[in-house]
């Protein structure tokens, strides 16, 4: 047996600038917020430079507040109903691409990855023109369709309408990722499997959950899991057309931790905000991976 050719130390340097770039770029973030979260750290702070250590009672204060327990309920509804659209819609998406012709295949596939590869901020804008008070073509089409409240109706100025357009917003933002992904992985189920299914009678619905389902449900669940990640630290989208409004009704943590930083100059309570929000999702993840483990062990 031959040894590879240079030094035992050569594969570590070929890594190595990946290595320092994700420290540089997300290992110093969360150790510099983390640090600021037990400081007191406003605006004087931050001109001086003198912060000083305050233990745990910014996250006292934080847990403390009625509104930073309501906007955790409310960004939880937030990812709940964004990624189960965005399963189910990717789901049906990817299970019609099996379905479809060679060209047309190619054709939609074309379609996803454009919309996956347009920018948030371009897309954003996009939704904001389509939902515009005056001017925009969600109202014209609702008017024309004979839904006369929707003369000039400003959906960004009500909470459960504006809900509803980041939502859409989102879910059209992952869509394309989930669906493409999950084709990739439809692809991979033997053909054979399907007719045997078939010849025994099974329909469509039969067929994914006792075929497909149960062969691809680690890719199902770590698609899952990058989506919820994905909704659950959502804040561009949201920031731009809403800025968290009206009101508190779109304010999700990320949100909330800004809003708190910079409105109110408090980053010591918004860094505490990233912080838990953090913990948060690593523990519902952490809950959801064990209970994935379960069901593998039980099977």
């Amino acid at each position: 047996m031959t040894r590879p050719n240079g030094p035992v130390f050569w594969p570590y340097l070929l890594v190595a600038p990946t290595v320092l770039g994700g420290a540089v770029l997300l290992a110093y973030p969360f150790v510099r917020n983390l640090l600021i979260s037990f400081q007191q750290y406003g605006m004087g702070e931050l001109i001086r430079g003198d912060a000083g250590f305050v233990g745990l009672r910014n996250y006292q204060t934080v847990l403390a507040d009625p509104t930073f327990w309501e906007v955790v309920r409310r960004t939880f509804w937030w990812t709940l109903v964004n990624v189960v659209l965005i399963m189910v819609i990717g789901t049906l998406v990817a299970l019609m691409m099996q379905r479809l012709g060679r060209w047309t295949r190619i054709v939609v596939t074309s379609g996803l990855v454009l919309a996956w590869a347009s920018p948030v901020i371009a897309t954003t804008t996009v939704f904001q023109w389509l939902f515009a008070s005056r001017l925009g073509v969600v109202n014209w089409v609702l008017v024309r369709l004979g839904f006369e409240s929707f003369e000039g109706y400003s959906w960004l100025a009500d909470g459960p309408a504006a809900f509803t357009v980041l939502v859409m917003l989102v879910v059209w933002q992952s869509v394309p990722f989930a669906a493409i992904t999950l084709h990739s992985a439809l692809l991979t189920v033997p053909s054979e499997l399907y007719e045997s299914a078939r010849l025994d009678g099974a329909g469509g619905w039969r067929i994914f959950r006792s075929v497909t389902l149960p062969l691809l449900r680690p890719l199902f669940g770590l698609v899952l899991c990058l989506e919820v990640i994905w909704v659950f630290r959502c804040f561009a989208q949201i920031w731009a057309v809403t800025k968290g409004g009206p009101g508190e009704a779109t304010t999700t943590l990320p949100v909330y931790a800004y809003r708190v930083a910079q409105s109110l100059h408090r980053y010591d309570l918004g860094a505490a905000v990233s912080t838990l929000t953090v913990l948060i999702l690593v523990a519902a993840l952490i809950a959801y991976f064990r209970h994935m483990l379960r069901q593998e062990a039980d099977r």
